[in-house]
C-alpha cells in the first residue's frame, strides 16, 4: 500500500520470518555459529532460547536454508502440542522416511537404520523444534530417547530445542534432569539495543529496495525503539502502521509524532516505555565462541572442509 509513496519494492515490515532479513548483530552471528557447529560435531543437543519476538524463528530459518544448502537432512516441527504417536509421525514424514506400520517399536527401528545409513555415507540429520516450551513433559521425554541412536563415538540424530524462556524453567524440572544434563550446547536470541534497532530497521527498508532518502527521522527509531522495547516484531508492528499512517498523511520521513500515535493505538504506551537490556550476560552464546578465538575464527573454521 505505502511501497510506492517510499519507493520500496517489497513490504520491508512483514512479521512472516523471511531468513532474508535476519539482522546480524554479534549476539545472533554467535547463535548462528553455535548451531550450526554443534550440527556439524555431531553434539546431539542444541538450546536456543529468547524472549517473544527477538527473532528465533527467523534465526531456525536461516539454520534451515544453510541446511539444506548443505544437503543435511531436516525435520523442522513448528506446532509442538502434539502427542507422542502425533511427533513421531510428524517427524517421520518431514523426515521423508516411508514406513509401514505406526507401531513404536517399529518407527524406531526405521529411524534407526536410516539414520546409519546416513552416517555410513557421512551425512547428517537434524530435527528442528520450535515453540519447545509447549512439548509435553511424555513428548520430552520421548526426545531424550532419541539421543540413544549413537554410534559408541557420536549422536545419530542431532536436536535443537527452540523456544521462550518457559522452557529453560520447564527442562530444570527434576523429572527432566537426563534431558538436560544432556545439552552440549545452549545460545539465546536478545532484544536490540537503540543502535542495532536503527541499523535493523535501515537494513530491512535496503533489502526491501529502499531509496537514499530516510524513511523515519532519527527521533522517530528513538520513539519506536522505546515502545518496542528491542523486540523486533513489535518493531515490524510501528514500522508498518508508521508507515501507512505517513503515506496517508503525505509526510516522508515519519516523523515521532505518527509512531507515538501507532504505539497508542496498539496500547505500547499502558506498559513502561524503557527498552529491556539487550547485552547478554558475560559467557552467554560464547562457549564455542570463545575456544576458536571469537566469532570470525569460528565462521573460518567453519566453511574448512573436513
Amino acid at each position: 500500500m505505502y511501497k510506492k509513496f517510499f519507493g520500496l519494492r517489497e513490504n520491508p515490515f512483514n512479521v512472516n520470518p523471511d531468513p532474508r532479513f535476519l539482522y546480524h548483530t554479534k549476539e545472533t552471528q554467535e547463535a548462528l555459529a553455535c548451531l550450526t557447529y554443534g550440527i556439524q560435531r555431531r553434539r546431539g543437543f542444541i538450546l536456543l532460547t529468547g524472549e517473544v519476538g527477538t527473532g528465533k524463528t527467523t534465526l531456525l530459518n536461516k539454520l534451515l536454508e544453510w541446511l539444506r544448502g548443505e544437503r543435511v537432512a531436516t525435520a523442522f516441527i513448528f506446532n509442538p502440542k502434539l502427542n507422542v504417536t502425533q511427533f513421531l509421525d510428524f517427524m517421520m514424514t518431514d523426515f521423508g522416511i516411508t514406513c509401514e506400520t505406526r507401531l513404536k517399536s517399529q518407527v524406531l527401528v526405521r529411524l534407526n537404520h536410516w539414520l546409519l545409513e546416513r552416517y555410513r555415507a557421512g551425512e547428517t540429520a537434524t530435527l528442528i523444534i520450535d515453540e519447545a516450551q509447549n512439548l509435553s513433559m511424555d513428548v520430552l521425554e520421548e526426545i531424550r530417547l532419541l539421543t540413544n541412536l549413537e554410534t559408541s563415538t557420536e549422536k545419530l540424530l542431532q536436536i535443537v530445542l527452540s523456544g521462550q524462556p518457559e522452557l529453560e524453567q520447564k527442562i530444570s524440572q527434576p523429572q527432566l534432569r537426563q534431558l538436560r544434563q544432556r545439552i552440549m550446547l545452549r545460545c539465546k536470541t536478545f532484544p536490540l539495543t537503540l543502535e542495532h534497532t536503527q541499523g535493523y530497521i535501515t537494513e530491512r527498508l535496503r533489502i526491501a529496495g529502499g531509496d537514499a532518502q530516510p524513511a523515519f527521522t532519527p527521533e522517530a527509531i528513538e520513539t519506536i525503539h522505546k515502545y518496542a522495547r528491542g523486540i523486533p516484531r513489535v518493531i515490524n508492528l510501528l514500522c508498518e502502521h508508521a508507515l501507512i499512517t505517513a503515506m496517508a498523511e503525505e509526510q516522508r520521513p515519519v516523523p515521532a509524532s505518527i509512531v507515538e500515535e501507532v504505539a497508542r493505538e496498539f496500547e505500547l504506551h499502558v506498559s513502561d516505555p524503557v527498552a529491556l537490556p539487550s547485552t547478554p550476560k558475560q559467557g552467554e552464546n560464547s562457549q564455542v565462541v570463545d575456544s576458536f578465538q571469537g566469532l570470525a575464527g569460528l565462521m573460518d573454521w567453519l566453511q574448512r572442509p573436513e
